[in-house]
């Protein structure tokens, strides 16, 4: 698994996408569920990074113009 800080958006976003179906079709434990929901939770945070920094440079740009 590659580290959080060197994920790019696609990364996350794919990996994010697994996780939830992972969740959504059961069959894990209690501990497995909790453990992919703080997963989840990560990279979630990790795209809205990626996503904020996107804004901010598409901001700055337009201020710029």
């Amino acid at each position: 698994m590659t580290t959080p800080t060197t994920l790019s958006y696609e990364e996350a976003r794919d990996e994010l996408v697994k996780t939830v179906a992972m969740l959504e079709s059961g069959g894990t434990t209690l501990a497995e569920s909790m453990a992919l929901w703080k997963r989840g939770e990560e990279l979630a945070t990790i795209c809205q990074a990626h996503l904020d920094e996107a804004r901010a440079a598409v901001e700055k740009h337009t201020a710029e113009q």
